[in-house]
């Protein structure tokens, strides 16, 4: 789990597993197991952090071997502002090339960590 390097908003958080695999159906048995309930994990914390409207959490695959989920805090004010949502708001986000402040998301990261060492 990480906090999400590029133009997504702050509490935008990376999960993928340890060991580098392309496509989910690649997973271990254990490994998928330990999916579910991490990104559930995930969007509570970002949901109880960040307050947003709604959480999308999604999966980019990236060859040759690196899958990982995103989880995305998104707030009304920001889809209207956009006008777009989904994947069209986080090619907008990139596209736009505005890079979250390095402090909001070390300060939103200190906030996290201790939500998931709770459980």
């Amino acid at each position: 789990m990480e906090h999400c390097v590029g133009p997504l908003p702050v509490g935008t958080l990376v999960v993928k597993p340890e060991r580098h695999v392309l496509h989910v159906a690649e997973l271990t048995d254990d490994e998928a197991a330990e999916l579910g309930p991490l990104l559930r994990q995930a969007a509570s914390v970002v949901t109880e952090l960040a307050n947003p409207t709604q959480v999308y959490v999604c999966l980019w695959s990236h060859g040759p071997v690196h899958i990982h989920f995103v989880v995305q805090p998104a707030d009304a004010s920001g889809l209207e502002r956009a006008g777009v949502h989904g994947p069209a708001l986080q090619a907008a986000m990139f596209a736009r090339r505005k890079h979250p402040d390095r402090s909001a998301v070390e300060e939103f990261a200190d906030r996290a960590r201790p939500l998931f060492a709770r459980t």
